[in-house]
């Protein structure tokens, strides 16, 4: 993981966000992915829990970050979002036609991706796994991690598959956003 600083933080989130402070836990938040460590984050809707995962893998060259979203509509805001600002990010779904998913992992795999949003489903196959682990990861994000048990067993059951990520990457942190 990078190694920036508290002081260093404030820099990006000037340029990339354009604010001048972070929002309350964001920066300790922030600081301890940097560190490598797992986290778990539970803020209202509109508290910058987006912010939490994105700054760290905007600073960290040459590597991704997966965030791990139920919502194709999410992903490709925030995608957008990152495209505007100048962050380099890429969405990986079933919809896309074979030729843009290639397009997309074989940027991954390069390192040009900071950011790749994708959903349980595709992270829960195999194939996904394969590729993933040729790749220089920075942090698993999990977005909307509440969906593991409130809305009940049978709802998007690789939700609860996540675990297994620990076991597969055990050196890369883990932070999961409700």
């Amino acid at each position: 993981m990078n190694t920036a600083t508290v002081t260093d933080l404030h820099g990006p989130l000037r340029r990339w966000w354009g604010y001048e402070e972070f929002r309350p836990l964001q920066e300790r938040i922030v600081g301890s992915i940097l560190a490598g460590r797992d986290v778990c984050v539970i803020m209202p809707t509109g508290g910058g829990k987006s912010l939490c995962y994105q700054l760290p893998a905007a600073l960290d060259a040459g590597r991704t970050a997966v965030v791990i979203s139920p919502l194709i509509a999410l992903m490709q805001d925030q995608a957008a979002q990152l495209a505007q600002m100048g962050i380099p990010g890429a969405v990986l779904n079933g919809a896309q036609p074979p030729a843009e998913q290639a397009a997309v992992r074989r940027q991954v795999r390069q390192g040009h991706c900071r950011l790749l949003y994708i959903s349980p489903e595709r992270l829960a196959r195999a194939d996904t796994l394969a590729w993933l682990a040729e790749v220089k990861l920075s942090l698993f994000g999990i977005y909307e991690v509440h969906c593991i048990s409130e809305w009940g067993h049978e709802f998007r059951p690789e939700y609860r598959q996540l675990g297994a990520l620990r076991q597969q990457f055990p050196t890369v942190p883990i932070a999961a956003f409700t």
